[in-house]
């Protein structure tokens, strides 16, 4: 399961935590699949018009290709997750350096994308990886919010949804549990349910993170 943790952002300059604040633009961020759960959440995401990032675990992808290639049809983000997701903070590039570029290459040979964003499991960074990343031309993103939907109850992540919602946001849920086959994201679901209809309303859009960060303003 993530735990909530980070090395600092001053060491981590290179790192994304939000987007830019002029427009009123969030990113939805998914960590950990594709399972047999994310074809509900496509659904969900469609039917209110939203774009997501979805950082996905290469072994997942191994054993639902098709589900990530959906994820792609449908207009959304692949970013890349290590491939069976460990904690990388204590571990050297030379052994993190095989589960980057086989998530990517996994990514890649079932979709036709190159992923350009990464996430760390768990959030923990660790000296070094910024290196690997900038060879591997991959660029670490953290969040702004992150829901706790792994752990917490459905009302209590959307609590914490619609406090973390701001132009620029960069909000993180799961569309798995690590590499659970089966995983129940039903408080997911639900808190997104009750919170994008609420968003709309506001005047909020939902784009990936490339859209989010290049986007060019209007005058550009």
């Amino acid at each position: 399961m993530p735990v909530v943790a980070t090395l600092g952002g001053l060491l981590l300059r290179s790192a994304i935590w939000e987007g830019p604040r002029e427009q009123p633009r969030i990113a939805l961020t998914f960590d950990d699949g594709p399972s047999r759960s994310t074809p509900a959440l496509l659904d969900l995401l469609a039917r209110h018009g939203a774009k997501a990032t979805f950082f996905a675990c290469g072994a997942n992808v191994r054993r639902y290709p098709e589900i990530a290639r959906e994820v792609a049809a449908r207009g959304h983000e692949l970013g890349n997750h290590t491939d069976t997701h460990p904690n990388l903070f204590w571990m050297s590039n030379a052994a993190r350096e095989p589960e980057i570029r086989r998530a990517q290459d996994s990514i890649r040979t079932a979709t036709g994308v190159e992923p350009r964003w990464f996430r760390p499991p768990y959030g923990f960074h660790g000296p070094g990886l910024s290196r690997l990343l900038r060879r591997m031309s991959l660029r670490s993103v953290f969040w702004t919010t992150i829901a706790r939907d792994w752990v917490d109850p459905a009302d209590r992540v959307t609590t914490r949804l619609r406090a973390g919602a701001r132009p620029g946001a960069i909000l993180c849920l799961h569309d798995a549990r690590a590499l659970a086959p089966e995983p129940d994201i039903s408080v997911t679901l639900a808190a997104l349910a009750a919170t994008l209809p609420r968003w709309r309303d506001e005047g909020f859009q939902f784009v990936t993170l490339s859209e989010l960060v290049w986007t060019p303003s209007p005058s550009a």
